[in-house]
């Protein structure tokens, strides 16, 4: 999710369920040991539980960056072995290292080490040539050894000769049952399944054989997914409808707007809550462009709801994922 999420899009998801773990984009190493840590890695107490999501190869870096994570409070630091793009590749992390788990391990090992919060790991099932029944298992043996117990894992192969990175999340067939086949190889591990999971039905039907589910692109592009996942997948006793959860982030908007955040940096992440309802183009438009205006406030937010209010109540989202 690099270059779309931040923190004002998981405050945002936060409104909208307060069970699921929020992960932040991608982070390198070098850029929070040596990078403006507020602005890469800062993040609002309302997040959790949050994960930070590192990226790098160099033991030593990944520890200090580990450590720095934990200390400002994260629930949870994850090595991102997952990530297809070529500047990634480039620098030696991400899916490139699928082809050198020994190093994950002792990088994994060198994390745990220097940090008070649990450290996991993310995977793809395999890269380029190599055969996923036999790579994905070696992988995750290697990386257990290092003494994490999860494992997320994307199951699509990463070509990284060939394909870019959106083709990588697209042309690659998905393989779900080799992930499924991982949580019965591994019974001691959390195994948690993720790519092209598009609903809360989706979800489910997943949970009934791995540990955990991770929505990517759909709870960006379709956030309304995640109003009833407290309900559906935690077992809360009542979802959150979409008009409480605006109104309950308007003191969140408020108090970065004081800081000097424009409001068009807030409000990006909300432009598809509404998606599939009526009024929602109105809603769109509204927040897309009266919130590039100079001194954009609440207000813009508030007359935006008002073209959706009551369109969208608790239990709406089943019926627009059948409409999808």
């Amino acid at each position: 999710m690099m270059d779309w999420t931040d923190r004002h899009c998981r405050a945002f998801h936060r409104h909208l369920t307060q069970r699921a773990r929020l992960y932040t984009e991608m982070v390198t190493a070098d850029a929070v040991i040596y990078g403006h840590r507020e602005r890469l890695i800062g993040f609002d107490e309302i997040e959790h539980p949050i994960a930070l999501q590192l990226g790098g190869s160099d033991a030593k870096k990944l520890a200090a960056a580990a450590r720095i994570g934990a200390e400002r409070g994260y629930d949870e630091i994850n090595l991102n072995v997952g990530c297809p793009s070529d500047r990634v590749t480039t620098g030696r992390f991400g899916a490139c290292l699928m082809a050198e788990p020994q190093l994950v391990a002792e990088c994994l090992a060198a994390m745990r080490a220097a940090s008070s919060a649990p450290v996991t790991v993310k995977c793809r099932i395999g890269i380029d040539h190599q055969d996923p029944h036999e790579a994905l298992p070696r992988f995750i043996e290697t990386a257990a050894s290092a003494g994490i117990d999860t494992v997320i894992v994307h199951a699509r192969m990463a070509w990284l000769e060939g394909l870019s990175p959106k083709e990588n999340r697209e042309i690659p067939p998905l393989d779900y049952p080799l992930v499924y086949a991982m949580r019965r190889a591994f019974p001691h591990l959390t195994i948690v399944i993720n790519g092209g999971v598009r609903s809360l039905d989706e979800t489910k039907a997943h949970l009934a054989h791995v540990d955990g589910v991770m929505l990517g692109r759909a709870a960006y592009q379709h956030p309304w997914i995640l109003l009833e996942a407290d309900r559906e997948i935690f077992g809360s006793v009542r979802a959150r409808s979409a008009g409480d959860a605006v109104r309950t982030m308007l003191p969140y908007i408020e108090r970065e707007l004081t800081r000097g955040v424009p409001l068009s940096a807030i409000t990006r992440h909300m432009l598809g809550l509404y998606h599939g309802v009526p009024g929602a183009r109105l809603w769109r438009r509204t927040l897309s462009e009266e919130a590039r205006k100079p001194g954009a406030g609440l207000e813009i937010v508030e007359r935006a709801l008002v073209h959706v209010e009551g369109a969208l109540p608790e239990a709406e989202p089943s019926r627009l994922e059948a409409a999808q």
